[in-house]
């Protein structure tokens, strides 16, 4: 079908397959299920109600606006850019051009500190370094209800789009994100710091995904030679900022769990058990402050 004809009588089915092939032929992954996340965007609807009605016409915003969504992916744009807004742990974040686009994968941080505490409903407080869009502190603010955080970002941006995040999710009196360098600017006391730093080579940018390279922000994946430059900034920091028997977990790339280890281990961190991703990489590397 043309796209001449596509734009003047398309059913959703019809703009369905035709939009599968665009994408298919850009080399975007699952190309069948982002046109459908798409389409949903552009009627309004879920992709429940878009593969309920297959034979329904489009009105003519709707086409129009599904179509540039179309040619943004094309361009390897991803749909949380597209649309401005990523799910992570359930719950809806605004994403931007500051902020890294939230991954599955650093849920695994989320389930590592909810492991380590013991009462939910302690007052615990909380910190996240380099916050970005704010996921990693609002996830775990949601889970303990009488917590409260502070994420720290060096792009004033990021910290306000995290701010937001918080207004949006109603937790913004229990979270306040400030712009900084780590926790250099910060006091100590805290009972849990979370931490997804950069952690790419600067010979692995070139294999990323363009989703990824292009769109990301390169202050939030690059971290020097060997793709250590962000732990080796941050973890002097951590003895200072962690209480006594409280726990950091950060986020660790393929194959950088031990060297992690031993970086935490040289700054008299107590390292506990890693914790993997679904798909059984190491994801999270955790250490406790001992008690005086």
């Amino acid at each position: 079908m043309s796209d001449a004809v596509l734009a003047r009588n398309a059913t959703i089915a019809e703009a369905l397959a035709e939009a599968a092939r665009k994408l298919d032929a850009a080399g975007v992954p699952d190309a069948r299920r982002d046109a459908r996340v798409l389409m949903a965007e552009a009627v309004g609807g879920d992709i429940a109600s878009v593969l309920g009605r297959p034979e329904a016409i489009l009105d003519d915003a709707a086409r129009s606006g599904f179509d540039a969504m179309i040619a943004q992916r094309a361009a390897r744009r991803p749909v949380s850019r597209i649309l401005g807004r990523r799910e992570f742990w359930s719950l809806p974040f605004s994403v931007d051009a500051s902020t890294l686009d939230p991954r599955p994968d650093s849920e695994t941080l989320v389930e590592a500190v909810l492991e380590h505490v013991p009462d939910r409903g302690a007052g615990l407080r909380l910190l996240d370094l380099g916050t970005g869009s704010g996921c990693l502190l609002l996830a775990l603010l949601r889970e303990l209800p009488n917590a409260w955080g502070v994420g720290v970002d060096r792009n004033g941006e990021a910290a306000r789009t995290a701010a937001g995040n918080a207004r949006a999710l109603g937790l913004s009196k229990r979270a306040a994100f400030v712009a900084g360098d780590w926790g250099a600017a910060l006091g100590g006391g805290f009972d849990v710091v979370v931490c997804n730093p950069p952690y790419i080579a600067d010979a692995e940018m070139a294999a990323l995904s363009p989703e990824v390279a292009l769109y990301d922000p390169d202050s939030a994946l690059r971290a020097g030679s060997d793709g250590l430059d962000a732990y080796r900034a941050l973890v002097p920091q951590l003895p200072d900022l962690v209480k006594p028997g409280g726990l950091a977990a950060i986020e660790v790339g393929y194959n950088q769990a031990g060297l992690v280890s031993d970086l935490l281990r040289s700054y008299g961190l107590r390292v506990k058990s890693p914790v993997c991703d679904l798909a059984g990489v190491v994801r999270c590397v955790r250490a406790t402050v001992e008690a005086a």
